[in-house]
């Protein structure tokens, strides 16, 4: 078993009462990973369906999607308008959006346009209605309990 470490050092600069600037190298993030056979042990396919799930799991990022699947496009400002939350909240669920795939901006200083990523979106749909397919493709006695073959 190995074990790769990744250091990220970031510098900042703190003030003191004299006004000299002093660096400090801090620590941003350690990550540890285990390279062994156990490393995947989820499909592509579980672990694709996992990041759209979560990206689906506020209800404010339906709530997005939602309002730019009914449109072309929105700027960030119309759908701060629209949305009972801060800009900068907005911005979070925006980018946890953007991540998964699902959506897709646009920056023109000062605005970003966003608009659903329609590739990605069609096959979110097939990846989900596929699981859901499956699962329901189970067989169940009268009681509920799983009947496994």
């Amino acid at each position: 078993m190995f074990i790769s470490t990744e250091f990220k050092l970031k510098s900042i600069y703190i003030r003191n009462k004299t006004n000299n600037k002093k660096k400090l190298f801090v620590l941003l993030r350690i990550k540890l990973s285990l390279m062994s056979s156990k490393v995947n042990k989820y499909t592509e396919k579980q672990q694709q369906i996992a990041t759209i799930a979560n990206a689906l799991g506020h209800p404010v990022r339906v709530a997005i999607l939602e309002l730019l699947s009914s449109q072309s496009c929105c700027y960030h400002g119309d759908l701060s308008e629209e949305l009972p939350i801060a800009n900068s909240t907005l911005s979070q669920h925006l980018k946890v959006l953007k991540d998964a795939g699902l959506i897709q901006g646009e920056i023109n200083p000062p605005k970003t346009r966003y608009c659903i990523n329609r590739q990605n979106y069609a096959a979110a749909s097939v990846l989900f209605a596929s699981f859901f397919a499956d699962s329901l493709a189970t067989e169940f006695t009268k009681e509920g309990i799983v009947l496994c073959s």
